[in-house]
């Protein structure tokens, strides 16, 4: 079955102010139902979603928007993509739910062959499959730990890898951590990003003994960072030469966002484990850890009762979409389409912001790509001045001094410069 072409990418069009009157009145209605520390509510209301196609969204007002985020880097052939859509309705109707663990569906067998025929290197793979990033990061930890028989990890300054209590103690934010410290393992030791004589450093100071290091080949939510050339591939050298495992959390980096199926593979690094999320499916929430044979079969076979499980193991709907995602990926070329894009606006963001004060770097890889800013306050107040003029963007890095662009992979050429150009001109 052939996939339909990709959705063009239409230009923004506003029918009210940003945020509108509906999206305003859903905030107060949302302020008197979900826990206030979800969902930030001031000084504005931000724009609630009513549809998305491509790489447009349609706020409950009617407004059109072109999206620079790819809704957290999760759609990468392009939101409701029609073959994906449609995977999940055909799904839907024979098949919503299963037992993941007991009685398991056909369909998570194809996504967990598939996830383990493109693990990089091409080894024998295994897999577990979980809900979201952080489901994928526990899975790493617990195997690490199963694996070596030791409980301590390496990190990385600015790294980010989930809310979970295990995934927190190696997400590097303290805000994020310090309501919970009692409840933390404190078994995690932080290096500075790409320097690894601080990894040796590190691992000296770990609280436990080292069982793997964990690294995000670009840092995501730490500011679309990239480590120095060579450093991957020295970080692997390591680990091997220590006994350490090497967990690369790509759930950001994955199915060709930085222009290659994985970032690991621009480096010929192989890890030993392999964490993915967000654009594995564009759209349902499904995750995945996949790993070396050799260190995946630690797991003992299960008697009857997983000792690492969930209701929704293997969802089937989520797998038919991560099937039809990947299959869409492919038949594209996306992700070579996505290095040639990306190097092209990479150059034309550097040209256009020359000289401005306000920014300190352009950097990125395929279309993950930073805007650092001098300030936080610059970088939110750009995102803030495009969206009201139809555009969607994120702060990240450091305090949110970064410009986060990463749109969906399939995004028009054109549509993609005149929305960055709506940036470059709040960035002035």
């Amino acid at each position: 079955m052939s996939s339909p072409a990709l959705p063009p990418t239409l230009p923004p069009a506003l029918v009210t102010g940003v945020p509108g009157p509906a999206s305003r009145a859903l905030a107060v209605r949302l302020a008197a139902v979900e826990s206030r520390n979800i969902t930030c509510l001031t000084p504005e209301a931000p724009i609630f979603w009513e549809r998305a196609q491509g790489a447009n969204v349609w706020d409950v007002d009617g407004n059109r928007f072109v999206d620079l985020t790819g809704a957290f880097g999760v759609a990468n052939v392009g939101h409701a993509h029609p073959r994906v859509t449609g995977a999940i309705a055909a799904q839907a109707e024979t098949l919503l739910h299963a037992m993941g663990d007991v009685h398991p569906p056909r369909v998570k067998v194809d996504l967990l062959e598939r996830l383990c025929a493109l693990f990089p290197g091409g080894g024998e793979a295994r897999a577990i499959l979980g809900s979201s990033g952080a489901d994928a990061v526990e899975a790493a930890l617990k195997t690490a730990m199963i694996a070596t028989g030791r409980a301590g990890v390496v990190a990385f300054e600015g790294g980010y890898h989930g809310l979970g209590l295990g995934a927190l103690d190696l997400t590097w934010r303290a805000d994020f951590k310090a309501p919970f410290q009692g409840r933390l393992a404190h078994a995690t030791s932080f290096a500075r990003y790409g320097d690894l004589d601080d990894v040796a450093r590190a691992a000296s100071e770990c609280p436990a003994p080292v069982a793997a290091v964990v690294v995000e080949p670009v840092q995501g939510r730490g500011g679309e960072c990239i480590p120095p050339a060579g450093f991957l591939q020295a970080l692997r050298e390591r680990c091997d030469a220590e006994g350490w495992l090497l967990i690369a959390d790509e759930i950001y980096t994955g199915f060709g966002r930085t222009g290659r199926m994985f970032a690991c593979e621009h480096a010929d690094v192989v890890p030993d484990l392999l964490c993915v999320g967000k654009g594995l499916s564009s759209g349902m929430p499904i995750s995945a850890c996949v790993g070396r044979a050799a260190v995946m079969d630690a797991w003992p076979a299960s008697a009857g009762e997983a000792i690492h499980t969930q209701t929704f193991l293997g969802h089937p709907a989520g797998c038919a979409a991560a099937l039809a995602s990947i299959a869409v990926l492919e038949e594209f070329a996306l992700a070579e389409r996505t290095a040639a894009l990306g190097e092209k606006t990479l150059a034309w963001l550097r040209t256009a912001v020359a000289g401005r004060s306000t920014v300190r770097e352009v950097r990125g890889l395929g279309l993950m790509i930073g805007i650092e800013c001098r300030t936080p306050e610059i970088a939110l107040a750009a995102c803030r001045d495009a969206l009201a003029r139809g555009v969607v963007g994120l702060p990240s890095g450091d305090g949110g001094r970064v410009l986060s662009v990463t749109p969906p992979l399939a995004i028009g050429e054109d549509a993609l410069r005149d929305a960055l150009s709506i940036v470059v001109d709040a960035l002035s």
